[in-house]
């Protein structure tokens, strides 16, 4: 390769990693065409799925400022997921097709400035996706919200019970209103 295309290839490389919210790194070697063009369309619009020179991506890696732990999982035919939006999905994408077919195999990942064994890839494969987890969140803030409310409710509620119990028991014990206010 001509030091011009690997130039070329290495700032390609570089505004990849800059620009995504995470890569993920895997060993393809084993797949047919066919079962890497069927996992491009598992992964959708916001993963790009390349295969990739390992020399060039730890250069690359290295100018856009990629921890050292990533780099070091460069070694043998690799090819790196970079993902724009929720990492999670794409995660869960390869996952799945690693099940399915095991010759693929999940070595790492880079995410939000932090590298990620395979064990760490797959548990935040197991994540629920970004849009379940906010209505999660908005449910248990409706819900806490309600409590505090039913809360702030009780409390006039109580007092005027009290009221008119301790009336009704004055009024019991033969008070009577104008005399227990003298």
């Amino acid at each position: 390769m001509a030091k011009a295309h690997k130039d070329a290839a290495i700032a390609e490389l570089k505004s990849e990693f800059e620009s995504s919210s995470g890569a993920v790194l895997t060993e393809y070697r084993g797949l047919s065409v066919a079962q890497v063009k069927e996992l491009r369309d598992n992964l959708g619009e916001n993963a790009r799925f390349r295969v990739v020179k390992n020399t060039l991506t730890k250069r690359a890696a290295n100018e856009a400022g990629v921890d050292e732990r990533f780099r070091e999982l460069l070694e043998g035919p690799s090819a790196i997921a970079f993902v724009r939006g929720d990492v999670v999905e794409a995660a869960k994408g390869l996952r799945d097709f690693a099940k399915a077919n095991p010759m693929l195999v999940i070595k790492g990942g880079f995410i939000d400035g932090q590298s990620m064994d395979a064990a760490e890839v797959t548990k935040l494969a197991d994540l629920e996706s970004r849009e379940v987890l906010l209505a999660k969140l908005a449910g248990a803030m409706k819900g806490s919200m309600a409590n505090a409310a039913a809360l702030f409710n009780a409390l006039p509620t109580q007092a005027a019970q009290l009221a008119e119990a301790l009336r009704a028991k004055r009024e019991a014990g033969g008070e009577s209103a104008e005399t227990a206010a003298e």
